[in-house]
């Protein structure tokens, strides 16, 4: 928790609030996503002024929560929506689940054409919160949080004049044909019998390796030719040669040259640095990423948009300017998209009652004070459980 890179304004399931972590009820999940997805879906109906009955496609992406009706019918049935409508709900695709939909409303766009369409993405958190001691499974109960977004897309081109963002380039990699990637990431039970998710050691090997494979499909693209053609003359030179050439993706390789913010998914803390060491961002870069991840965790499939609403509330956003999304996700997954901005973008959106404060003049948490005992070496002779009455005190 100390070092987890998330402030103390983020959201909690409110069946962990009250305690009931170990007992949530199917209520809790159903009351949660009621929460997240209408509220969202509300705002998205007023803000554009599109009839739910407008709607031909919907796509819901939450991971941990598939009941039934599905979630797409409790919103097709709150809204009174079409009975001609499509769709789709994504489950089990973890973090990256966002882009996922996105990319199945691409490919449905090919046979619907002028249609409208909604991709809800959330995580049902409740339900899933790790209640033993394993601590490689302890980590998501830091890291995860409640939160969640609605999107609006169109092919319709009689709408381009309303459009904020444009779609130019998409590419899924899923590395899931490998054991060790594919178990990086894992819902499991553990000794106990307690359901969480595992993370092992083996997912930022994993992470580089999708996100690299990835990107050897999108960069070329994006970038220009002449960014190409300069790599390649830089490359087989070094071979030749016989110089190190670095081992991070894309090396070499001039990213703003085609590119203008890195839209981070906020993983973790660890999780962004990587990403920002692979890529050679700077702190301006990967500054969206780590204040989304301060101010509301790691919301999973929405997170992305956290990201991106923390760019446009603070202006950066100008017409023209082109946005890489990433996004890592279990199965293991690297699922990622440029956009392309069509309107200079101003709206504080989610940020509007903060975005003054951010970036804070430091996002240490303010748990280091209390507990940075427990990392030193020097209480290393003493065990944990002898402190818990300290520690529940000062909770």
């Amino acid at each position: 928790m100390v070092s987890s890179g998330i402030g103390e304004q983020t959201y909690c399931p409110k069946n962990v609030m009250e305690g009931r972590e170990e007992s949530a009820t199917h209520m809790d999940a159903v009351s949660e996503m009621d929460g997240i997805i209408f509220h969202t879906l509300d705002k998205l109906f007023a803000k554009t002024g599109v009839s739910p009955s407008e709607i031909d496609i919907i796509v819901s992406s939450v991971s941990l929560f598939s009941p039934a009706p599905s979630l797409t019918a409790r919103v097709i049935n709150r809204y009174k929506m079409r009975e001609d409508i499509k769709a789709f709900n994504l489950s089990g695709m973890g973090c990256s689940a966002s882009v996922v939909a996105v990319d199945l409303v691409k490919q449905l766009f090919k046979t619907y054409k002028n249609s409208l369409a909604i991709v809800v993405s959330t995580e049902s958190m409740g339900p899933n919160w790790y209640s033993g001691k394993d601590k490689s499974m302890m980590l998501s109960n830091i890291l995860f949080r409640t939160g969640g977004c609605s999107m609006l897309l169109t092919n319709n081109r009689a709408l381009k004049h309303k459009a904020l963002l444009e779609l130019t380039c998409s590419v899924r990699t899923h590395i899931g044909s490998n054991d060790e990637a594919y178990s990086s990431c894992i819902q499991v039970e553990d000794d106990l019998g307690h359901k969480g998710f595992r993370l092992t050691r083996d997912l930022p090997k994993a992470g580089a390796k999708a996100l690299t494979m990835n990107l050897r499909v999108l960069l070329p693209k994006v970038l220009p030719l002449s960014e190409l053609l300069r790599y390649k003359i830089s490359y087989y030179r070094n071979k030749i040669m016989k110089r190190p050439t670095s081992k991070a993706a894309g090396p070499g390789l001039d990213l703003r040259s085609g590119i203008d913010h890195f839209c981070v998914h906020p993983g973790g803390r660890a999780i962004i640095d990587e990403v920002g060491k692979s890529l050679a961002l700077n702190d301006y870069d990967l500054e969206p990423a780590r204040m989304a991840l301060y101010r509301f965790g790691n919301t999973s499939s929405g997170g992305l948009w956290y990201v991106l609403g923390y760019m446009e509330a603070k202006k950066r956003l100008k017409k023209g300017d082109k946005i890489l999304m990433i996004s890592l996700g279990a199965g293991f997954k690297c699922n990622n998209c440029v956009w392309k901005v069509m309107k200079d973008l101003e709206d504080t959106n989610v940020w509007q009652d903060c975005i003054d404060q951010y970036p804070p003049k430091t996002i240490d948490n303010p748990f280091s004070e209390k507990f940075d005992w427990i990392n030193d070496e020097s209480m290393n002779f003493a065990r944990i459980e002898d402190f818990l009455p300290r520690i529940q005190l000062l909770a």
